[in-house]
């Protein structure tokens, strides 16, 4: 059998599912707000730079988000651990909220910019916080049920944001992307405060200790290396003297990072995380999952607007589809990994989804909307059965006093492949481009130039070839990830029976 069957027998104490509810609303709302979040401004910058100004910065308003929300997550995690989830959670939603306001208050560009930074770093907490308060709240065998839910939250979001932002920037003003989020916020907040209550801790033990000093580290070498990858070949050439110095000082602080860690007595990245083969093998996996999934998420609707000729809502439609079938395959995944076990299924689904990205360079020219279409289906049921039955496995094998920097380790690695995705995909893209039309041309001045008419058919045949370039690109990252689950994710995930004083309890 798999390596589930000691795992069906968890005996942690969980809160009754009479009283989870709310607690499971509030989840939800938290975790659409830090998905939308990601992707609603993006159709609203024409409106925001029109007001703002600030044109050559305004990449920051995505940037600085994404920043401050993947240096954030290995602090939060720790956190989480040491003083409880529901603080954490609380703070993070009350960051996020301010954040919102001020963002919607902002007067300029530079302010507008700094407003979202904080508000990543509620992101931050949002994310990490509510992933690890799903595995608390529920056992193994109904943990694929609340992970679907949040799946199918996440992708609706993050799918429905420009849709959202562009409807609101046309409609209302711009500012209002930002408000909307403070009722939303403010009922999650609630929920989690009225009804959220975790286990007393006894008096006497040791007082927890805050490794400050690893925290700064981590936030500054997150900083310096995230801030490389987002800016070069934008901003600066890869081989820039900004490039080279800001990766060499980024190197000089992760050399910081381990020496501050081993030295701190609760370090806030602990050494566990990479010496344990299961832990290790499911960030890295799961980093090159997010990495492969810019490859659709960015490059597929010009594809299908400049290569197919749709509409944007219809380009849209081509991507949104692999929201239908990823949280069906979800749910459906525990059927499979309580008989053949996490590895085998998350092999299954990563080794399907390297078969459909190779065959989307295999479409005909121009083709039909149909068919990109259909692989998207059959690649988001591809990889719901690799990513939740890994994030439930990797969850089932530590206790609850390292689950939160356990998850927040995954979420890491996770945002790190989307960062160092849109870098490399972007360099490649561009570069099959540049061999094929000459010159420096780039995705976005040749996009432009279809729409506005003054390209010949020669620019459009080069855009299909630069999106089946990133689409290899893509079925290497999943080949990537096979590998590594095959080499070094252990045939049985050593899952834990859960002790009967963990769990949070939902009254």
């Amino acid at each position: 059998m798999g390596d589930t069957r000691p795992a069906l027998r968890d005996t942690a104490r969980h809160p009754g599912t009479d009283r989870r509810g709310p607690v499971v609303a509030a989840l939800m709302l938290a975790m659409a707000l830090a998905a939308l979040d990601s992707t609603i401004v993006s159709t609203a910058v024409p409106q925001i730079v029109g007001d703002l100004g600030g044109f050559s910065v305004f990449s920051w308003l995505f940037s600085g988000y994404l920043l401050a929300v993947t240096v954030s997550l290995p602090v939060y995690g720790k956190l989480s651990d040491t003083f409880g989830r529901k603080p954490v959670l609380v703070v993070g939603a009350a960051l996020f909220l301010a954040g919102s306001l001020l963002c919607a208050t902002a007067w300029n560009m530079a302010a507008l910019i700094a407003f979202r930074i904080v508000q990543g770093l509620g992101g931050g907490a949002l994310q990490g916080t509510v992933q690890t308060l799903a595995a608390d709240l529920y056992p193994l065998k109904e943990r694929p049920r609340i992970q679907a839910r949040l799946s199918t939250v996440w992708a609706v979001s993050a799918v429905a944001g420009p849709g959202i932002g562009g409807v609101l920037a046309a409609y209302a003003d711009w500012r209002w992307i930002f408000l909307v989020n403070l009722p939303i916020g403010a009922v999650a907040l609630w929920l989690i405060v009225r009804y959220l209550h975790e286990p007393e801790r006894k008096p006497g033990g040791t007082r927890p200790r805050v490794d400050w000093a690893g925290a700064l580290a981590v936030f500054a070498c997150g900083g310096v290396l995230i801030t490389a990858l987002v800016q070069g070949g934008v901003a600066w050439p890869w081989l820039s003297a900004s490039s080279i110095a800001l990766f060499g000082t980024g190197l000089a602080l992760a050399a910081l990072v381990v020496l501050v860690e081993r030295r701190a007595a609760e370090p806030i990245i602990p050494g566990w995380v990479w010496r344990r083969r299961t832990i290790a093998a499911v960030n890295l996996a799961l980093g090159a999952l997010v990495l492969l999934m810019v490859a659709p998420s960015v490059f597929l609707p010009t594809y299908a607007q400049s290569v197919l000729g749709l509409a944007p809502v219809a380009a849209g439609f081509v991507l949104s589809v692999w929201t239908l079938s990823w949280p069906v395959s979800a749910a459906l995944s525990q059927h499979v990994y309580r008989r053949i076990g996490f590895r085998n299924t998350a092999l299954l689904g990563i080794g399907a989804a390297a078969l459909i990205l190779l065959a989307f360079p295999f479409l005909p020219y121009p083709g039909e909307a149909w068919q990109p279409a259909l692989l998207m289906l059959l690649l988001g049921a591809a990889l719901g059965l690799f990513q939740l039955p890994l994030i439930v496995g990797v969850q089932s094998t530590v206790g609850w006093a390292e689950r939160g920097t356990t998850t927040a380790s995954v979420l890491f690695c996770r945002q790190t492949g989307q960062t160092i995705g849109a870098s490399v995909f972007g360099a490649i893209a561009n570069g099959v481009l540049a061999a094929r039309l000459g010159g420096a041309s780039d995705l976005d001045s040749v996009t432009r130039a279809l729409d506005a008419g003054t390209a010949p058919e020669s620019t459009r045949r080069a855009i299909a070839d630069a999106v089946h370039a990133v689409y290899l690109g893509a079925a290497g990252a999943a080949a990537l990830a096979f590998l590594v689950l095959l080499v070094l994710a252990p045939r049985r995930f050593p899952v834990l029976k859960a002790q009967p004083a963990e769990g949070d309890t939902a009254r």
